[in-house]
């Protein structure tokens, strides 16, 4: 009985502590597709879950960090989904292959229009960025968002190094370290580049040998009209040979 007791106990606070923690986890976050190397370009993922069970997310605000700002930000179309696009001065503008920035995305923000992130769903909203800085370990995005019963749950505080996880954290995206090429997919270039290389292989010894076997086939060619002119020409000697004969018969 006491062995039962105390296993319901321990069984009631396991369950409590799933229960507290299961709200706190499902938070907006962002992921990377790949890498997110320093001074790169990638593919981020806004992963969006709906936290309520009787209300449905209609809107994502995401705020770019303004001590670090991107020259390149691309969202992609998410189907009933409007994006909305902010851009700011910047105080000191970014020098991009040669070319000056003064303005930077400051906010993305997509609008529900025939779509809504449901109870018991999420949603990832891609935006392709660039350069990442070459300065930082890590970026911060301050995301929020909205329900259609009008609460809005700001996900904007920043998380402590070694500290707790706040309750309502901001996004943080972890860089990597430089990649060699600045686009974060140095081994797929490579992998690439290899196969184009044996495509130029393979197409190169195919010419060969359709160069080879066009030779063979005129030789071929050749050689049977040698053939025939020689043996037209053999029985035209026959042929006069034997009328010859006939006349001296006669």
């Amino acid at each position: 009985m006491k062995l039962s007791r105390i296993a319901l106990v321990g069984a009631a606070a396991a369950s409590t502590v799933l229960l507290v923690a299961g709200p706190a986890a499902a938070h907006v976050s962002v992921q990377p597709v790949g890498e997110a190397a320093k001074g790169g370009y990638a593919t981020l993922n806004f992963k969006v879950p709906n936290e309520r069970d009787q209300a449905s997310t209609v809107k994502l605000e995401v705020n770019f960090p303004a001590d670090h700002p991107l020259s390149s930000v691309t969202p992609q179309a998410v189907p009933g989904w409007d994006i909305k696009i902010d851009k700011s001065k910047l105080d000191k503008p970014l020098d991009v292959h040669g070319k000056k920035i003064t303005e930077a995305v400051s906010k993305v923000t997509w609008t529900a229009d025939g779509s809504e992130i449901a109870p018991g769903y999420f949603q990832q909203f891609p935006v392709s960025v660039g350069a990442l800085p070459e300065d930082a370990d890590q970026l911060v995005f301050k995301a929020i968002q909205t329900y259609d019963n009008k609460e809005v749950v700001r996900w904007i505080e920043e998380p402590t190094e070694g500290g707790e996880e706040p309750d309502s954290p901001a996004p943080v995206l972890k860089l990597s370290a430089a990649s060699d090429d600045h686009h974060g997919g140095g081994a797929a270039d490579d992998a690439e580049e290899g196969d184009d290389h044996k495509a130029a292989d393979t197409a190169a010894a195919s010419t060969e040998k359709t160069e080879a076997a066009a030779s063979s086939s005129s030789s071929d060619t050749t050689a049977r009209t040698l053939g025939i002119i020689g043996i037209v020409i053999g029985a035209a000697g026959i042929a006069f040979g034997v009328l010859a004969g006939r006349r001296r018969s006669a």
